[in-house]
C-alpha cells in the first residue's frame, strides 16, 4: 500500500544536559524575558533554546552542505 504521508521520522526527545557560562546564562533569561513582552507567553530560556538551535543550524548554508556531504558519504559507507 502507498500512502502520500510518509512514515513519521522519530520524534521521541532527546535529553541533553549543558552548562553555558554566567553571560550567556543572562543573555538567554533577557531573551525570554523579551519573548513574553513581544508575544505575551511566558517561557522559560530551556523552553526556547531548543527552537533557537534549530532556528541557527537551519540558516546556516555551509552547515547544511556539509551535512550533506557527511551523510552522502556515509551512505557510500565511507
Amino acid at each position: 500500500m502507498s500512502l502520500r504521508l510518509d512514515r513519521l521520522p522519530d520524534r521521541t526527545p532527546v535529553r541533553m544536559t549543558i552548562s553555558v557560562d554566567p553571560d550567556l546564562a543572562t543573555a538567554l533569561t533577557d531573551y525570554a524575558e523579551i519573548y513574553r513582552q513581544t508575544y505575551g507567553a511566558e517561557k522559560k530560556p530551556e523552553t526556547l533554546i531548543p527552537a533557537m538551535l534549530e532556528m541557527f543550524l537551519g540558516s546556516d548554508p555551509g552547515f547544511r552542505r556539509a551535512r550533506r556531504a557527511l551523510h552522502t558519504q556515509a551512505s557510500k559507507g565511507d
